[in-house]
């Protein structure tokens, strides 16, 4: 058989796929010359659909393996290509890819997916139609149907096979969080047939191609009485549609539009028939395609691909000294080392060191016992902290990190430690959250070297680096940084330097709002409840409690000094006063709510009211709350804009969402406020105006934009 593809497509499948036939087996090398990455884009899935049949019919092959040539199998779609306007523009295309899918699985040939590295939505979609699927043991290795994160769903048959496969339960798990199914896991749940050595893929997949050709694989999967009823009886299955209803209404509020689709897909597809379930996945998909919520999420998606493009540096920065082993510094040294990042962790004392150590031990461990990653892997991981109670070896540190306590007198003394003890050109971050990078700056020999870079806690979690450059600070090192963050695995953005830098000053006016209402006499749980119900992830009591009140006295100091010549802005002061009363949230059960011994919320705290004017007793308008609340915070954003401490829109989006949790599904507030409309809002602004002040004057930027074109998108 001929190794050359002849296609009628106008882009060349020797660009994409190259064949290999041995034995009768031919191999399909995924191979996209292009960009490097194999992803489906129409062009590519025509070409998909001319070549498999030739396959299927050329009586020399036998049976077909479908691996990548790449260090990953699949990225999934090319979201851009299978962007649409118009109703009815993507229902053909989704049906033609039904049909090339469905013409895999009923092929009678064995067709092997062999998977290593990412695979990713329609990679997932196209093994899940193959006839039997093999994975690498590669800690790289991972699986995941992510589309409902773009707000859509699985559209090429995925939530009709998954389910079929590894049961109703798991399916619906994999697919409503779309979350990394690592290659053991997938074995244990049925995802995959076999999981092999990643050096002997490709060996393994043809030797499992020759046991098919004899006879057909048996999947023997023990499943536990209480699944067998659940995942495959109708009462059973009733129950678990109704619990993930219930859920998923609880959970998204109404904001994510395709969680209820992918139920209802896979409940059409389970009591209807396997038609009928692909009927409802292209009946469903277009509409979401089309959502303003899929387009917010989207928008998100784009920023955070965008984000990992970062040129590379005329200086990289490979090793880290970093200064503090609490909390923050602990966090820092774990995304560090976690990404082939040397770090030198200094702290005053021993057991801190220890401390970050045997924190990150543990959570190596869990990999290690989940299959996702090796001994060896994490033994290289942990051989890369270097623990300090002095500044020896720090003259080998390409930046030091500090993260010791907000004190500018300490940060101060630090910088003149950092400059004795390495060497000259070394860039000096500071971690803080809200006191000034100038003025450190203008401490420092090299002004030009010190740069803010401020992480959120928890830091392995939270997904943002905010970035806050001086008027001093050199291009090279905010280039370096941003890099640098970017390998740490962080979503990064660039801001100027002012109280509170970008995220914490937008977050500052929307809390006060929410203060000044509990002022007023509105309750607490009210107040709360009403932000969670327009789509905040948590409401603005359950934040600062999580964040603890003693960071945010300290947080709501720089807000006031921020707002000192703002003479309509008045400024609660329970938060202090709450502080010093011994209130610190979360961490010590006493906060805005109430906390048991195992950390749960058990209630408003019954003396919380003794720090307010108000009694919790007034009832209003959750449209108006909302409003207050989120329209200081956009106004403040305005601001931020206005002044040159965001660069563009897409920063001021990504700083929200990433940073504070900002309405996902709107893609920011700059994208909202487009959606909303600049005149409507205006209009909300002037009426607020009217009601309860000056602080609701719109930013001179609204007037701006709307006679540009009345958006801040174009």
């Amino acid at each position: 058989m001929s190794d050359t593809i002849t296609s009628n497509s106008p882009i060349r499948a020797e660009d994409y796929f190259r064949l290999e036939n041995e034995d009768g087996i031919c191999t399909v090398w995924l191979e996209n010359k292009i960009n490097g990455i194999n992803i489906v884009t129409l062009e590519v899935m025509d070409l998909l659909g001319e070549v498999f049949p030739k396959l299927f019919d050329n009586p020399e092959v036998k049976a077909v393996i479908i691996i990548s040539g790449h260090k990953d199998f699949m990225a999934g779609a090319d979201i851009k290509s299978f962007e649409i306007e118009n109703p009815g523009e993507f229902s053909p295309i989704q049906s033609r890819g039904h049909e090339l899918l469905e013409a895999l699985e009923k092929q009678p040939k064995p067709v092997i997916s062999a998977i290593h590295g990412t695979c990713y939505g329609l990679g997932v979609e196209l093994s899940l139609a193959c006839h039997a699927r093999i994975a690498s043991d590669s800690s790289r290795t991972k699986m995941a149907l992510p589309e409902v994160k773009i707000g859509i769903l699985p559209g090429g048959g995925g939530t009709q096979r998954l389910p079929r496969l590894v049961g109703l339960q798991k399916a619906l798990d994999i697919m409503l969080t779309g979350k990394n199914i690592y290659a053991y896991q997938a074995k244990k749940m049925g995802l995959v047939d076999a999981v092999t050595h990643k050096n002997k893929l490709h060996h393994a997949a043809k030797v499992m191609a020759k046991k098919m050709l004899e006879k057909p694989i048996q999947r023997k999967r023990k499943i536990p009485l209480k699944d067998k009823f659940l995942d495959h009886t109708a009462i059973g299955r009733n129950i678990v549609f109704k619990q993930a209803k219930k859920m998923a209404a609880k959970q998204t509020k109404g904001n994510y539009p395709a969680v209820p689709a992918i139920i209802e897909c896979v409940e059409t597809g389970l009591k209807k028939g396997l038609k009928a379930g692909y009927a409802k996945e292209v009946e469903l998909f277009e509409p979401l395609l089309l959502s303003p919520e899929s387009a917010g999420l989207r928008n998100l998606f784009y920023i955070m691909t965008d984000n990992k493009k970062c040129p590379e540096p005329k200086v990289k920065l490979n090793t880290l000294g970093m200064i503090g082993a609490g909390f923050m510094g602990s966090g820092i040294t774990e995304i560090s080392v976690k990404n082939g990042i040397d770090v030198y962790l200094k702290d005053i004392a021993p057991e801190g060191i220890e401390k970050t150590k045997k924190a990150i031990w543990k959570g190596l461990k869990k990999k290690i016992k989940y299959k996702t990653s090796t001994k060896v892997e994490a033994e290289e991981v942990m051989a890369q902290i270097h623990g300090r109670l002095t500044y020896d070896d720090f003259e080998h540190a390409d930046i030091v990190i500090e993260a010791v306590l907000e004190k500018m007198d300490l940060k101060k003394k630090i910088i003149d430690d950092i400059q004795e003890h390495s060497h000259k050109d070394v860039i000096i971050a500071t971690n803080t959250s809200a006191l000034s990078v100038t003025e450190m700056a203008e401490h420092a020999e090299k002004s030009e070297n010190v740069i803010g870079m401020h992480y959120f806690s928890p830091v392995p979690k939270m997904p943002l680096l905010e970035i806050v450059k001086t008027k001093y600070t050199a291009d090279w090192v905010v280039e370096s940084c941003y890099e640098f963050g970017v390998r740490q695995g962080k979503t990064v953005i660039v801001v100027g330097d002012c109280p509170g830098f970008y995220v914490n000053r937008i977050l500052s006016p929307y809390l006060n709002e929410c203060m000044l209402m509990v002022e007023e006499g509105y309750a607490i749980e009210d107040i709360n409840r009403a932000m969670e119900n327009l789509g905040f992830p948590v409401g603005p009591f359950k934040l600062l409690d999580e964040v603890g009140l003693d960071v945010a006295a300290h947080v709501a100091d720089t807000a006031r000094e921020a707002v000192k010549d703002r003479p309509d802005m008045p400024v609660s002061l329970a938060i202090p006063e709450m502080y010093k009363a011994g209130f610190m949230g979360k961490k010590n059960g006493k906060g805005f709510f109430k906390y048991n011994e195992k950390g749960k919320r058990t209630g408003v705290h019954p003396d919380i009211y003794k720090f307010f004017k108000g009694n919790g007793d007034k009832k209003g308008d959750e449209k108006e709350m909302q409003d207050r609340a989120l329209l200081m915070m956009l106004n403040e954003a305005m601001m931020c804009l206005e002044e040159g401490i965001i660069d563009t829109p897409v920063t001021g989006d990504t700083g929200a969402v990433f940073g504070i949790g900002f309405l996902p599904f709107t893609g920011g507030p700059f994208r909202y406020m487009d959606h909303r409309g600049l005149e409507n809002l205006k209009a909300r602004y002037a009426e607020l105006e009217a009601k309860f002040g000056g602080r609701f004057k719109a930013a001179n930027i609204l007037n701006e934009q709307m006679t540009k074109g009345n958006k801040f998108y174009k």
